[in-house]
């Protein structure tokens, strides 16, 4: 989330949010290689439209955007981190069944914990809300964001494939990608707009689970 925060201040919350989504092919490689999930064809193919709809999204800002590198970097690797997350609560709940309230809130304690040492390093002068409104806004995110949004993506962890889980978390970056645009004025063009749309479509095809016949 720390890194996903970074990606959304350096590049905007669409475009962030469709770098973070990219978890599908991290949870694709995760469940070939440990729960022996197969890749089909159209999997792989999936993989090559994502990395050109990301260069087709990417080439614009390079050019105006001095911190579009950093937010890409972070963005792409909340995603490989978001992944893991899922593996994680997916291998605990094998190992034994665990009750999701106070495993979300361990997960977040744990997150808060982590994130002291470089909160005090890099935002020492910021790391408080500075008004009511701001400490609100950080309540409403935390109760709908943190707890009940990730309670449900655990839970339906435990109920679908990897692969399925990360195809339903495909609404978030569309969600994103039009408030980005038209609320919070974040200049996208034609072919970055081309890009988000090759990108979403790559990451559906990459749910898509193998016919009998691959």
């Amino acid at each position: 989330m720390a890194l996903w925060h970074e990606s959304i201040h350096a590049v905007g919350p669409g475009i962030s949010t469709l770098l973070n989504s990219l978890q599908i092919f991290f949870l694709s490689a995760i469940g070939f290689f440990f729960f022996g999930e197969r890749l089909s064809k159209l999997q792989m193919l999936s993989l090559l439209i994502a990395v050109t709809g990301v260069a087709f999204i990417g080439s614009p800002e390079f050019s105006y955007n001095s911190d579009a590198v950093w937010g890409f970097v972070s963005g792409i690797a909340s995603g490989a981190m978001l992944a893991l997350s899922m593996v994680f609560i997916r291998k605990t709940h094998q190992i034994e069944h665990t009750a999701l309230f106070p495993l979300m809130m361990i997960l977040s304690f744990g997150g808060a914990l982590s994130l002291i040492l470089p909160a005090l390093m890099f935002d020492a002068g910021a790391l408080y809300p500075a008004t009511l409104r701001d400490v609100g806004l950080v309540l409403i995110y935390g109760v709908v964001m943190q707890c009940f949004a990730w309670g449900l993506i655990a839970y339906a962890i435990l109920l679908l494939s990897l692969s399925l889980t990360g195809l339903l978390l495909l609404s978030e970056p569309v969600a994103a990608l039009v408030i980005d645009y038209f609320w919070l004025d974040k200049p996208i063009n034609g072919l970055q707009w081309l890009g988000a749309a090759m990108t979403l479509l790559a990451i559906y095809l990459g749910s898509l689970k193998s016919k009998p016949a691959d």
